[in-house]
């Protein structure tokens, strides 16, 4: 089972998206769309982006 961790490739802002998406089976792009979609809809997902940013682990 792959762990939740940013990569160090396939990154455009700090990699949470990708590692999200490689933990998960999806394309980065899949959760960069769908992180942009949530933020049309209110909520803290700004917030938990940066809160992921500060905890995941950065790829070996």
């Amino acid at each position: 089972m792959r762990t939740l961790a940013r990569p160090r490739h396939n990154r455009i802002l700090a990699g949470v998206c990708a590692g999200i998406g490689e933990r998960f089976g999806l394309t980065a792009w899949t959760v960069r769309l769908i992180f942009l979609a949530s933020c049309l809809l209110p909520g803290p997902q700004f917030l938990i982006y940066l809160a992921l940013w500060l905890l995941l682990p950065q790829e070996p």
